[in-house]
């Protein structure tokens, strides 16, 4: 399962490919925020990586790292606050819940993210949203507010659209990637969604992945299935490779 803060602070002095990721404290509309930077080179292309319901944990910054590997700098943003690491399922949906139904907040803290890594050096002009879970809601909501960006991903992430949003303003690609057997998040959902794009014509692909069940990338959990994990991760570095030429 995904560890909480102490793991995160270790595993920020980790190097990798020849970069040491850091975690990086930022504030945004007077808030503070911590979030985590691993670049392998001032010119890589962007990641901005949004996190599940538990806060930024040892998990992403796995992932950041493992991004970093493939040539990618990597912010992880922090949409909860620093120090904010919800264990308890009552916690998590309650800063979820605070985002959810505050819009304008979620849009807030991440484009914050974004002008983050920017300050940090990142090459926010080659840049690709993704996100797990709630992340993955958060970086639809980035999409529909009209962020430049090349790409936005999600992994088993939240597909609903608010009644009074639409996909009129986004740009850049979509890639959907989400399990067939989720309950969290239903095929109408996917469907849905599938519709709403075609509707404005945003370029997108969207692919569902037989047995996988709600967070089925997160390493170490019930959930997890290495065949759906591995399936998603390859595509989405093909997505990666296509959308942010180097």
């Amino acid at each position: 399962m995904k560890h909480i803060m102490t793991v995160f602070l270790m595993l920020v002095l980790v190097s990798t490919a020849g970069a040491a990721g850091k975690a990086v404290s930022y504030g945004v509309d007077g808030k503070n925020y911590e979030g985590y930077f691993i670049s392998p080179s001032p010119k890589a292309p962007l990641i901005l990586l949004v996190h599940d319901w538990d806060g930024l944990t040892d998990y992403e910054i796995k992932r950041a790292n493992m991004l970093a590997d493939l040539g990618y700098s990597v912010f992880a943003a922090d949409l909860f606050g620093a120090g904010i690491r919800p264990a308890e399922d009552k916690d998590k949906r309650r800063y979820t819940d605070e985002l959810y139904q505050d819009r304008g907040k979620m849009r807030s803290l991440l484009q914050g993210a974004l002008e983050t890594a920017k300050s940090e050096g990142a090459n926010i002009h080659a840049a690709v949203a993704m996100g797990y879970c709630f992340g993955g809601a958060a970086v639809l909501e980035f999409a529909r507010s009209g962020a430049d960006m090349k790409g936005f991903v999600m992994f088993h992430g939240g597909l609903t659209t608010p009644k009074d949003q639409d996909y009129s303003k986004t740009k850049g690609k979509l890639l959907v990637l989400h399990g067939t057997a989720d309950t969290s998040v239903s095929m109408d959902d996917f469907a849905k969604l599938a519709m709403a794009l075609e509707e404005k014509g945003i370029s997108h692909e969207m692919i569902t992945y037989s047995g996988a069940p709600h967070a089925f990338t997160v390493f170490g959990s019930n959930r997890y299935r290495e065949d759906a994990d591995k399936k998603s991760w390859k595509r989405f570095t093909a997505f990666l490779e296509e959308t942010l030429a180097r």
